[in-house]
């Protein structure tokens, strides 16, 4: 059942069988050399952490502390954790302006994006879930608020990030018709078949599912993401779906790598490493395996902005956060989530 539910064309289907070659992560295919030196021409570290600065205040407005009190208090407390790396809101960001559409534009939405990431979070941390104590840099909400409090915040933040679009959307930047397909995209990553599928596939744990769960988990964040800025400049439907391709790989990519080093950490640490409910990929197939994927699903990804060469160098950081997932050039916040 689980299958017939989850099959899509979307779909990335990690690979099971065993290729002839291992690329290690920061390796470049020839065919991938243009598009690596796109990426070196322009500064993701400074474009990010500006859009961080912006982000963090609109977020901070966004949520002002209301009757009853310790519901918002818990609700800002994960969405304005120090260190975030803000990932979901600045690719919707840097896809709207991929079209010429002014970040204006995007930043309700961006906004909404953050606050379903955080509410997905602060659901997988329980300990039902992923029972992981620590998210941010900080404890997690449960830990602090207690896992009753943690699930209403949670459960308050999806409905206040679909009020926030509707309500702060700018009439005369973004048809009301946009509008709705926002709000549709992001239901449809959070929902059964999204989200929440891979939160049940990662607990059922195992070879069958790990690469569903992968998906699932991580990659509909990233589509939903890149998606929705391009929906919000009225992309056509055929750029629409490159980005949607485009998102899904770097989302499964950015989390692939993270289990990779901490895989190597634990090998430094002499195998030890917290334990948590859900398998990763790499535990399933192994580094060497996980290694060769990172690489596909970079060319992947890179393979799909190539089909934006019109638009010049506003490809640039979608380019760029592409060799970001794989190769963590810098730091972004103090946070690994």
């Amino acid at each position: 059942m689980a299958f017939s539910v989850l099959s899509s064309s979307s779909l990335l289907y990690l690979p099971l069988k065993p290729r002839k070659f291992i690329l290690p992560i920061r390796c470049s295919s020839p065919q991938s050399i243009s598009t690596q030196s796109k990426s070196t021409q322009f500064d993701l570290k400074t474009y990010w952490t500006t859009l961080i600065a912006e982000i963090d205040q609109k977020l901070d407005e966004a949520i002002p502390v209301k009757y009853p009190e310790q519901i918002y208090h818990a609700m800002r407390y994960s969405v304005l954790a120090k260190g975030a790396k803000r990932s979901p809101p600045v690719m919707c960001v840097a896809s709207c302006e991929l079209f010429g559409a002014d970040r204006l534009a995007a930043f309700p939405t961006a906004c909404a994006l953050e606050m379903v990431h955080a509410a997905s979070l602060i659901h997988d941390d329980l300990p039902c879930m992923d029972d992981d104590p620590s998210r941010r840099g900080q404890p997690s909400n449960h830990t602090i608020y207690g896992v009753d409090m943690a699930i209403l915040a949670g459960d308050a933040l999806f409905p206040l990030g679909f009020r926030h679009i509707v309500s702060n959307t700018p009439s005369n930047l973004v048809p009301e018709p946009r509008v709705l397909r926002v709000i549709t995209e992001i239901a449809r990553a959070v929902g059964s078949t999204g989200m929440a599928a891979g939160q049940f596939l990662d607990l059922e744990g195992g070879p069958n599912f790990v690469e569903f769960a992968q998906e699932k988990k991580f990659g509909e964040m990233g589509e939903c993401s890149a998606v929705c800025g391009a929906l919000l400049a009225g992309a056509e439907e055929d750029e629409i779906e490159r980005l949607r391709r485009y998102g899904r790989a770097v989302g499964v990519l950015y989390q692939l790598v993270d289990d990779i080093l901490e895989e190597k950490l634990k090998s430094k640490n002499g195998g030890v490493v917290e334990k948590k409910k859900g398998k990763s990929y790499v535990e399933v197939f192994g580094v060497e395996k996980a290694m060769e994927v990172a690489e596909e699903l970079r060319a992947k990804a890179k393979l799909e902005l190539d089909g934006f060469e019109k638009y010049g160098e506003s490809t640039l950081p979608l380019y760029s956060f592409v060799d970001y997932a794989a190769d963590r050039g810098f730091k972004i916040g103090d946070s690994s989530s």
